[in-house]
């Protein structure tokens, strides 16, 4: 696998407000863990459309990981201009912040927002990027991920395409494997 997208949750739909949320880092360690593996493997390209929450986090998880694995390329593809337009200030930096780390930007219309399609668009333009797909996704909480998970099974009946899911128990593991470690005496 040469390029990967990764996608999942807004981070309103899991909760997290505030970018220091600790479940934010557990996130993060679990898109790095296997993004180590596929990497040792001969991951070249990351690919995410910048969205709010699971997106954001994982190009983060990416630029940190860029200082280990300087080959490593990331690419932020938007579904349309000016995305982060009505998002805090906040959100705005920080993203500002992602761009300017990017190795790639480029949205798939290249005009605002005028309709649901553009993510539809957004999605098709991805899927036939990618050699695989890292999806936070939990089968109990479908939520804005069930849509490009529908598509990419669908994708891969036809195509080359691995789906790589991380949900809520592998997400727990982490965390519980972090407060363990943090327990344990020097």
């Amino acid at each position: 696998m040469k390029t990967l997208v990764i996608s999942g949750y807004k981070s309103h739909e899991l909760g997290i407000f505030k970018s220091g949320d600790p479940a934010v880092g557990v996130i993060k360690k679990a898109i790095r863990q296997r993004l180590v593996t596929l990497i040792d493997e001969g991951l070249e390209w990351v690919i995410v459309s910048g969205g709010l929450g699971v997106e954001q986090w994982a190009a983060e998880a990416v630029i940190q990981l860029k200082a280990e694995y300087p080959a490593l390329q990331l690419a932020v593809i938007t579904p349309f201009l000016s995305q982060e337009e009505k998002w805090n200030e906040e959100n705005q930096t920080n993203y500002q912040n992602i761009l300017k780390s990017a190795d790639f930007t480029a949205s798939v219309s290249n005009k605002p927002y005028t309709d649901p399609s553009q993510f539809r668009n957004r999605d098709d333009f991805l899927l036939n990027k990618a050699d695989g797909l890292l999806l936070i996704h939990d089968e109990e909480k479908d939520g804005s991920p069930a849509f490009l998970l529908k598509k990419a099974e669908t994708y891969a009946e036809q195509n080359k395409l691995e789906i790589i899911r991380i949900d809520f128990q592998d997400l727990q593991w982490i965390a519980e494997e972090a407060v363990l470690s943090e327990s344990e005496p020097d």
